[in-house]
């Protein structure tokens, strides 16, 4: 087991205070944006096994069967399948969606096969992994995801009374489905002149005016104060705003369209870079590729609870994969200690209070914003009183073994 020094992503759209408030930290007035706990050739989190700090990712490319079991190293070569965050986030992200395992795979082919280097900007495909991620709330948390029903978007439409919006509407009560989410979509990615100051200055004009879309307006207005004069608001318009209360979560797989907008959260996620964006960005958009991405259906994405495990004393937070598997021990509730099996690498996570991660070898008390990672040989023991996530993948090598319920 060992203590990770982990890496603080400054991406413009982070908080100045969150992480630092989370770390006991003073603030460094620039942007704290993400919190990096793994083996991410971008910011690995580094060891040190007595030799000096090591990148987490050169430790299991150079043992990745000692290090991530068998079974994983099978299913997912020498590398961490997963990568775990805390995401701090003060102004909207891009709105994106993310391809599955065969698009991942045929683009990344595709470009490299067109000569274009992994680090271009205008390079789609970085890696020939897909990149399904979870969202836990650790305040309130407001994302945009997923598609409103296609009478819903006609209603928020034509609530703000812009007369350039009627056609679309109108497109969308003659084709209450799928395509016609796709034509709306697909126009919007290139609007006429003149219509986004219109509907920009409508947005906010209506966040002020209440009714059964305020709160959503009031999150679009967020956009547009965040994003001036980028047409990525009008496909934004037509997703679902969510607001998470701590706890709860998003599951967002290949093809949802979605945004963070405002909160600090927990953030696990399949190891890869591949992102397609819509807008509320500057960086590339490859509108054809994202057509052939975005699934154009309409079903509520829920926020999650977390299922209470009786067996470990844990909260887990179902996900359909096997790249990550992310459960939660509220350990304020019980002084009975708790095992974390063997049999897949797992990355341990303190984010309130105080924790107690014991291993055969060592023992290593975890404040807020503090982890460590253990191997997939090593069974943990864990004690404390703080709340704590572990992450780690649902591929195992051997039978899980309980804990005492809390």
């Amino acid at each position: 087991m060992d203590l990770l020094t982990t890496t603080i992503q400054p991406y413009d759209w982070g908080s100045t205070t969150a992480l630092a408030e989370l770390m006991g930290l003073p603030p460094t007035g620039r942007p704290q944006a993400e919190l990096w706990l793994g083996a991410h050739p971008a910011a690995p989190s580094h060891v040190d096994r007595g030799h000096g700090p090591r990148p987490l990712d050169e430790l299991l490319a150079a043992d990745p069967t000692a290090e991530l079991g068998p079974a994983l190293a099978r299913r997912f070569g020498p590398r961490l399948p997963f990568l775990l965050k805390v995401l701090a986030v003060d102004a909207p992200l891009s709105v994106q969606v993310h391809p599955d395992p065969a698009q991942a795979a045929a683009g990344h082919a595709r470009e490299n096969a067109l000569g274009i280097p992994l680090d271009a900007p205008h390079r789609t495909y970085r890696d020939d992994h897909h990149k399904p991620e979870m969202i836990v709330a650790l305040t309130r948390f407001q994302a945009l995801c997923g598609f409103r029903p296609p009478s819903r978007c006609a209603d928020l439409l034509e609530h703000l009374d812009v007369p350039a919006l009627r056609p679309y509407a109108e497109a969308l009560r003659a084709r209450p489905d799928d395509a016609g989410l796709r034509q709306v979509f697909t126009a919007f990615l290139t609007p006429p002149t003149g219509l986004l100051t219109a509907v920009t200055d409508a947005v906010r004009r209506a966040s002020t005016d209440g009714g059964p879309y305020g709160a959503d307006l009031t999150a679009y207005a967020a956009v547009t104060h965040a994003h001036t004069d980028d047409p990525g608001l009008l496909p934004a318009l037509m997703l679902n705003h969510v607001e998470l209360v701590p706890g709860q979560a998003l599951f967002l797989g290949a093809g949802i369209a979605h945004a963070y907008l405002r909160g600090l959260g927990v953030e696990i996620m399949a190891s890869s870079d591949n992102v397609l964006r819509c807008g509320l960005t500057p960086k590339h958009v490859d509108a054809a590729e994202l057509l052939e991405t975005v699934r154009f259906t309409a079903p509520p994405v829920p926020a999650l609870a977390a299922q209470w495990d009786a067996a470990t004393g844990e909260h887990v937070y179902p996900a359909p994969v096997d790249d990550f598997r992310l459960s939660r021990y509220d350990l304020a509730r019980t002084d009975a200690p708790r095992t974390l099996a063997a049999g897949a690498p797992q990355i341990v996570l303190c984010v309130s209070g105080e924790a107690t991660v014991t291993s055969p070898e060592r023992s290593v008390r975890l404040g807020p914003g503090r982890a460590v990672y253990a191997p997939a040989r090593e069974t943990l023991r864990l004690s404390g009183k703080g709340t704590v996530f572990r992450a780690t993948s649902a591929v195992r090598t051997r039978p899980r073994q309980g804990g005492p319920p809390a």
